[in-house]
């Protein structure tokens, strides 16, 4: 099994990426494959000593920047990282692909070229977010600012299927993002995508507020990726705050050493490297795609869960349940 990565995608590419597979061989035993600029990856893969036989550089030379219009960049640039990346995955040379790059082009590769899952119109990002009873999957995070009603009910879906796997629940709950709790509460689209997502088969608890992304009360929480990419750096600036203001005053300081332990436990849980990055739900394989900013740590755990994901065949049930989900459909129609 074989990851492939963007090597030269990210602030800090390409060698946070050379690091973090070097760190997956070592320490989970993942071999990866090395996207870029082979001249450049082998001088870096050499100056970290790695001698394993586990990474294998496939030559990229040309890089989509974060200032090339992403179907545009993926058409014109084929020789590009993100693009190689994922041509290895359709071709079965890796079984997921690993990208802290231009977001936008490596949604537009993972679905032009690796290909959606049959039955799955919009792929969808997901993240993992702490909260009371311990964490909550939330999607759309960004791929679908516009999506449309049917589209809640592959999110969800997708969400509850990935959710089994994260988080070991059977029949993790499901809960439509919106401004009350009631059915009656919402837009035209929120109100209407309640009542197919309610059809969908899950464990679906109804309507859910802003609050409830943290008090505990819900596994995954579907959404729009408008909303849904705000939540989590809304989280994060807002935990910047907290701490620069407990910092500010001698009193404030005392009371954060003594708690000093609390707020660490805390911004573990908050912090992205933790779980690498956003999966891709919804398209063949297994895509990653990881923060601009990403360190070789988060990048090291992004091509873990990636590995984790295809040895469990996510892919392959969620497109079972997505089929699973039209043919019922069929026959409700037919009925």
């Amino acid at each position: 099994m074989s990851i492939a990565v963007d090597a030269m995608g990210g602030d800090h590419a390409p060698h946070v990426n050379v690091d973090a597979a070097v760190a997956a061989s070592r320490e989970f035993g993942i071999a990866s494959l090395l996207v870029g600029s082979a001249s450049r990856l082998e001088k870096l893969l050499a100056e970290t000593g790695y001698s394993g036989s586990q990474i294998e550089i496939v030559d990229a030379p040309q890089v989509i920047t974060m200032d090339d219009p992403a179907t545009a960049a993926v058409r014109r640039k084929r020789n590009s990282s993100i693009r190689v990346a994922a041509n290895c995955v359709r071709d079965g040379r890796a079984e997921g692909l690993v990208s802290a790059g231009h977001t936008g082009a490596a949604m537009v590769s993972a679905k032009m070229v690796i290909g959606t899952i049959e039955g799955v119109d919009r792929p969808a990002l997901a993240a993992i977010l702490p909260n009371l009873s311990g964490h909550c999957l939330l999607l759309d995070v960004g791929a679908n600012p516009d999506a449309k009603t049917q589209h809640f009910k592959e999110f969800a879906v997708m969400g509850s299927i990935y959710a089994q796997l994260v988080f070991g629940k059977e029949s993790p709950s499901v809960g439509l993002m919106s401004i009350g709790e009631e059915d009656t509460k919402g837009t035209d689209r929120t109100k209407e995508a309640f009542k197919i997502v309610k059809e969908a088969g899950l464990n679906f608890i109804g309507n859910v507020e802003g609050r409830d992304v943290f008090n505990g009360k819900v596994d995954v929480i579907v959404t729009d990726g408008l909303t849904g990419n705000v939540i989590p750096k809304v989280s994060e600036a807002l935990w910047e705050m907290v701490r620069e203001e407990i910092k500010r005053t001698l009193q404030a300081s005392v009371g954060f050493l003594l708690s000093r332990s609390a707020f660490r436990s805390f911004k573990q849980r908050l912090d992205y490297s933790e779980y690498g990055g956003a999966p891709m739900l919804g398209v063949q394989g297994c895509v990653i795609i990881c923060h601009g900013r990403s360190s070789a740590k988060a990048i090291k755990n992004a091509i873990r869960f990636a590995a984790e994901f295809s040895r469990q065949k996510l892919a392959q049930k969620i497109q079972s349940s997505i089929a699973e989900l039209h043919s019922r459909e069929a026959s409700l129609v037919k009925a």
